[in-house]
């Protein structure tokens, strides 16, 4: 047998003639790891969405409301003294006065009415919605011909829902089921106004996404996707018939946001946007330029709950409106040619 070396001996190691090994403090500094890019977190948004949503507290609530009633009635005092005051000094000039004064009041009462009749029609949507879950949940055909009743009246002024409701008249008595019935009225009367809900809400995306992206300004951000989000839903909400006033517009508002933020869903990241525009697209875009697609994605998801919200029918036969698809549709574009600063 041959030789074999003995292995379990130490193992030494030769150096070069001339090498020296060196100091601990003549060693090179370890190089430091390079941070990882932050990406874009919409925070114009999520401000946004804070901002609608907050409820004032109920000291804040009584502290506005005795405001309000002790400055209304200095004023109402001392508008009385004044006109009195101006009928016995000049008597035509005071009976102007009282003209206008009166003609003012008519109008705030006009105003209050109309948002009253505004907060009714939000609240009939709301109560078509519930009664036709409670009609699917039941199989109640006859709970489902009342709804689709009351839906065909709320829409009898409208044109653009005349073929809807003539197709739902001549088909309605074909059909013994609950389901069926409001599959038949969601297809025929409300398709027409989900596109138009859609093409909405992508325009707003759409309009966020570049302000953000292209205005440096400090908060134009914050006050461009309220207001545009603010005027998205009153659009919604006027498609599906329950035009809102300043009030009921805002308490519409304020009951998405609280939605989106008691369920996590003013956030937005790589994981979401990645998919609809390519892998790693945050990371090749500039920060500001990412900030505005991530805010248009947030926008599009406030207004896909704003339909939900709004609309008189659950979704059934129709399919619910996709956010990653109207983000395709809506901010695609909004990346060509665009590079990393």
């Amino acid at each position: 047998m041959s030789d074999r070396k003995d292995k379990t001996g130490p193992v030494l190691i030769e150096l070069d003639e001339g090498t020296a090994p060196a100091a601990p403090a003549e060693a090179p500094p370890v190089p430091e790891p390079e941070p990882a890019p932050t990406l874009p977190e919409g925070r114009a948004m999520a401000t946004a969405a804070a901002l609608a949503a907050r409820r004032p507290s109920r000291l804040a609530r009584w502290f506005w409301a005795l405001l309000g009633g002790l400055v209304t009635t200095l004023v109402s005092i001392a508008a009385w003294r004044f006109v009195t005051d101006l009928v016995v000094s000049v008597p035509l000039l005071g009976y102007v006065v009282t003209a206008l004064i009166a003609l003012f009041v008519i109008v705030v009462l006009l105003i209050v009415l109309k948002e009253l009749a505004a907060i009714s029609r939000l609240t009939r949507l709301d109560t078509l919605h519930r009664a036709a879950d409670a009609a699917l949940a039941d199989e109640d055909l006859n709970a489902a011909r009342s709804v689709v009743g009351k839906l065909t009246a709320l829409y009898a002024g409208r044109d653009d829902t005349r073929w809807g409701r003539d197709r739902i008249r001549e088909r309605q008595d074909e059909i013994f089921d609950a389901s069926g019935l409001l599959g038949l009225a969601e297809s025929e009367l409300l398709a027409p106004l989900d596109a138009a809900a859609r093409r909405e809400v992508e325009a707003s995306a759409r309009q966020v996404a570049t302000v953000t992206a292209l205005v440096p300004l400090a908060l134009a951000d914050v006050v461009t996707a309220l207001g545009a989000n603010l005027r998205m839903i009153r659009r919604i909400a006027e498609i599906y018939g329950g035009r809102s006033g300043t009030l009921g517009g805002w308490r519409l508002t304020r009951a998405v946001m609280s939605h989106l933020v008691a369920t996590g869903a003013v956030a937005v990241g790589d994981d979401m946007l990645e998919p609809i525009l390519g892998g790693g697209i945050l990371a090749k875009l500039s920060r500001r330029f990412g900030e505005g697609l991530v805010n248009g994605a947030l926008t599009a998801r406030v207004g896909v709950a704003a339909i939900e919200v709004c609309r008189p029918l659950p979704f059934t036969r129709s399919k619910r409106p996709s956010v990653r698809a109207i983000i395709r549709t809506a901010l695609t574009g909004l990346i060509k040619g665009e590079t990393r600063d």
